[in-house]
């Protein structure tokens, strides 16, 4: 019996969630793999640097991949490349700008093996059974493109991170023809960017907020600080010509920023006049009118150049009384209160801060209502599946593809791991596959999980109390001890009484111990911990990690 042909959709990231986006295409056994994502750790991931996609599926099966397809260079969709292409030997498919990104992340990581292939809009490759078509969208960042997977069951259209406008800042408009060409042919599936479904109309353009940075720069007395998404080239470059425009040079502060700064112009996608660009260093010397800063920071980030500035811990920058401040981003969700606490410091500091959404500093990157009910009427799909949200952007993104006639069978709220088939008799979610997250928290990758969290999270909240003793070997009697040594938990001095009963109490218990023949040291160790846990919490309410250390002196 011939065994049916199967296409299968498997997101992996960005599902149900904002970040770390990454699909799987799955013809039988040969795979396609799109973006591979990270995303900021959550207020309750003390500790982490990025998330990234649980990879355990692709590791599984990483005979049948075929390649990888980059949408464009912005961290939640190229972040996790370098921890994929550690274990994965295949050629990364994106454009100029895209791979040039990635090549500083692989260096980083020094992976100097890694086989790239740039593309550009209106391009095709045929990777086994599909053949890629790369399209042209806008976004916020050069460079970035949706796909047509070209399939023996059908085409999958990925509109990537995209936008309608008709004046942007680098002169790439949305490839409407190319959809609808699409849409004209026949499209089995559709999956389309959902960021901001929330927003009715259309998204503004780029352009306009072009014009609000030249009238910021126009009125600005002292230096100007700009902070954006190192990525953001379009805006990196109408803050550049803006300076230009009102005899400002210009410093780049930050790694990421330099980095892409330096990417961006040497590849052709920044305009940078001459002697415009000085070194940090050289500000100092300059009149403050006479001074741009572009910074990275504008999420809020701890490390982050206009954080440590608005902590008065940069190294080279101080915050001054006349500063101006321009937050050109809108916070990620999760990051709210961190950059609402940068904005309150810099103030404090006596900088001018611009940062409202009325300011008209930020425009997104994202489609509002009418851009993706458009997209949807262009590629007129049989199947609809809302990816890059949360669950909340995914459903109403399902409702709108509703109002424009995609039955409701034939959408897919899916969730990540979730395996949407298609065969010829039709589309199902027919399985799930691991998937999840992956915390990175310095050079470790997958070490801390939940209980090292929830551990974290203990010690951030109510500390830790050590009690160390001694013991004879042969009875089991305190030979010295207890000492108690704590942190987090109480101001030792102020406590002195309390910690005292507590060396007391863990006495009367070691004594009960060795009264009823209890000599294993993890019994010896819960008794503690459970008596003492008790006896603290009805004291303070509080219930600190504690840890009792236990030595044995042996021959007594």
């Amino acid at each position: 019996m011939t065994k049916e042909n199967k296409l299968q959709i498997i997101p992996l990231g960005g599902l149900g969630e904002i970040g770390k986006n990454m699909t799987i295409i799955r013809y039988n056994n040969q795979i396609l793999i799109i973006d591979v994502g990270m995303a900021f750790p959550d207020d309750d991931m003390p500790g982490i640097d990025v998330v990234i996609p649980d990879m355990t599926y692709i590791m599984e099966n990483k005979d049948l991949v075929l390649g990888v397809l980059i949408t464009h260079g912005h961290e939640d969709h190229i972040g996790a490349l370098p921890y994929l292409l550690r274990n994965l030997d295949v050629p990364v498919y994106g454009t100029r700008l895209a791979l040039g990104i990635i090549q500083t992340k692989l260096n980083e990581a020094k992976l100097s093996n890694v086989r790239t292939v740039e593309i550009a809009p209106r391009d095709s490759v045929k990777l086994g059974v599909f053949k890629v078509e790369f399209i042209n969208v806008s976004h916020s960042i050069p460079g970035a493109v949706g796909l047509a997977i070209h399939t023996p069951l059908g085409t999958v259209v990925h509109t990537g991170d995209f936008k309608l406008d008709h004046t942007p800042a680098s002169g790439e408009m949305l490839d409407v023809h190319k959809f609808a060409e699409l849409g004209d042919r026949g499209v089995l599936c559709l999956l389309s960017d959902s960021t901001n479904v929330e927003r009715t109309g259309f998204t503004p353009s780029e352009k306009f907020v072009g014009q609000n940075i030249d009238e910021a720069f126009s009125s600005a007395e002292g230096r100007i600080i700009f902070a954006s998404f190192a990525s953001n080239v379009n805006r990196l470059q109408q803050a550049i010509l803006a300076a230009h425009k009102y005899n400002r040079k210009v410093a780049v502060v930050g790694r990421s920023m330099v980095n892409v700064v330096d990417i961006a112009s040497d590849l052709g996608y920044l305009d940078i006049p001459e002697d415009t660009l000085v070194e940090v260093d050289e500000i100092v010397n300059l009149p403050v009118e006479e001074v741009c800063i572009l910074t990275t920071g504008s999420q809020g980030e701890p490390m982050s150049a206009l954080t440590r500035m608005a902590q008065h811990d940069h190294r080279q920058i101080s915050i001054s009384p006349g500063d101006t401040v321009i937050i050109s981003a809108s916070p990620i969700p999760g990051n709210e209160k961190a950059v609402a606490r940068n904005i309150d410091m810099l103030f404090k500091l006596g900088a001018k801060v611009i940062y409202e959404h009325i300011s008209g500093m930020h425009v997104s990157g994202h489609a509002s209502q009418e851009e993706l009910k458009l997209m949807i009427s262009m590629v007129k799909p049989r199947y609809f599946l809302p990816v890059h949200g949360e669950y909340r952007m995914l459903m109403k993104h399902a409702d709108l593809a509703g109002e424009l006639g995609i039955p409701k069978e034939n959408t897919f709220i899916a969730e990540i791991g979730n395996v949407i088939e298609f065969t010829r008799h039709g589309a199902r979610i027919a399985d799930k596959v691991t998937s999840g997250r992956v915390l990175i928290d310095g050079l470790g990758i997958g070490d801390v999980g939940n209980i090292v969290l929830r551990d974290r999270k203990q010690l951030s909240q109510d500390g830790i109390l050590i009690i160390v003793l001694t013991l004879n070997g042969a009875n089991g009697s305190i030979l010295s001890g207890p000492d108690i040594v704590t942190r987090g938990f109480v101001y030792v001095r102020e406590s002195e009484p309390m910690l005292d009963e507590v060396k007391e109490n863990t006495r009367r218990i070691m004594a009960r111990c060795q009264q009823n023949g209890i000599r294993e040291w993890a019994s010896l160790k819960n008794q503690i911990r459970d008596g003492v846990g008790k006896q603290l919490y009805d004291k303070t309410k509080r219930r600190p990690m504690i840890i009792p250390i236990i030595q044995e002196v042996k021959g007594l």
